[in-house]
């Protein structure tokens, strides 16, 4: 597979980067974390931005190289990342296109473009984390619409959302694979109530969902009823495989930082630790190749990512943790001030082994997806 870029990629680089330059300076100061209504209209201006320039579907419509070209560049001027939009443009909104109607498209997939709507994800529950598809909130038939009752938890960015990715058991006497429905869940419906949660790194980006005979209109289903874990793991595949593209990026920059930093604070005479930062910068260049493999394999596929997306996350979950936990070496004992750059994203990677699927889970998914082992007992 040839990973290298095009004549006309490298067009493409050489207009967004003119672009960055010019708009960047003019965007209004960032709100503070915990201002998730701030945060809202602040990212949904840049979404707004980047479609009025022609670059809001590049997460979508263009071609591998091209959307790897944007994270790059956006990420290494400093430009605002998806924030809210995170479910919307890379989850929701993925999943919408490849599985949704004509009529559904038209309806959701605009208004996330153009930064007007905000999506979360309502997947996880109390009692169904690694083991989503334990879930058991509960979705009947009645009529033209789903009553839905039960509760979700680490439901990201619900406080803002106009619109939820919602999954639901609609036969409870199927195998639990086969019982669950994916639903849009509009988040002003009556019956909803949304609890913010409050995490070690400060601001309430989780939510717990409480839901008390919610009607959800059948046309807003998408695929068939029953046959939600299939585009479940649709859902699942993009936020495996290219949904933390761009925190490569980040990590690469960060990584950089750090050892400025070290060699201003005297650690970078520690032989350990420049080996230690030495690793991880080839670290992060091969995830970089792997997601430019994962991106462009997809995009050989249908546009869809493979289990090639659970290498990914596992191998970047850990290596987002070590890099923060070198960057608390850097620091020394300002390393528990939160205040410091490096604190916060080393109490967030904490969480990274975890969400989007255990590490444990992506073992699985390996070991039966890619080598072909059996399936454990």
């Amino acid at each position: 597979m040839d990973l290298s870029y095009t004549p006309e990629e490298e067009d493409f680089r050489a207009r967004l980067r003119e672009w960055l330059a010019r708009t960047l300076p003019g965007l209004p100061p960032r709100p503070s974390p915990g201002d998730w209504p701030g945060r809202r209209a602040y990212d949904l201006g840049w979404q707004r931005r980047l479609y009025e320039a022609g670059y809001a579907g590049v997460h979508w419509d263009a071609t591998p190289g091209v959307r790897l070209i944007f994270l790059e560049e956006t990420e290494k001027a400093g430009a605002p990342y998806v924030g809210a939009g995170f479910v919307g443009l890379l989850h929701a909104g993925p999943t919408i296109a490849a599985e949704g109607t004509d009529a559904q498209r038209a309806r959701w997939l605009p208004p996330i473009l153009r930064g007007e709507e905000v999506w979360c994800q309502g997947f996880s529950e109390p009692d169904a984390g690694s083991d989503l598809a334990a879930l058991r909130t509960r979705a009947w038939r009645d009529g033209d619409d789903y009553v839905v009752t039960g509760s979700k938890i680490w439901t990201s960015h619900a406080e803002v959302a106009d619109w939820c990715e919602l999954l639901v058991r609609t036969d409870p006497a199927a195998p639990k694979h086969r019982g669950i429905t994916w639903l849009a869940l509009p988040m002003d419906a009556p019956g909803i109530t949304v609890r913010p949660l409050r995490t070690l790194a400060g601001p309430a980006e989780f939510a717990e969902v409480f839901l008390d005979e919610v009607r959800v209109p059948v046309a807003n289903r998408v695929g068939d009823e029953n046959d939600g874990w299939r585009v479940t793991l649709v859902t699942l595949s993009f936020e495996r495989g290219t949904a933390f593209a761009g925190e490569v990026v980040a990590c690469r920059r960060a990584l950089a930082e750090l050892a400025v930093e070290a060699r201003k604070n005297g650690r970078w005479d520690d032989p350990a630790l420049r080996r230690r930062l030495g690793r991880l910068n080839a670290e992060f260049r091969a995830l970089w190749r792997l997601t430019q493999w994962n991106v462009s394999a997809a995009e050989a596929s249908g546009g869809v990512p493979g289990a090639g997306g659970s290498v990914f996350k596992l191998r970047y979950s850990h290596a987002r943790q070590e890099l923060y936990d070198a960057a608390a070496e850097v620091l020394g004992p300002d390393c528990l001030d939160l205040d410091r750059p490096w604190t916060p994203d080393r109490l967030s990677s904490l969480a990274y082994t975890i969400a989007a699927g255990t590490s444990q889970v992506q073992h699985s998914i390996i070991a039966e997806r890619i080598l072909g082992l059996p399936k454990g007992r």
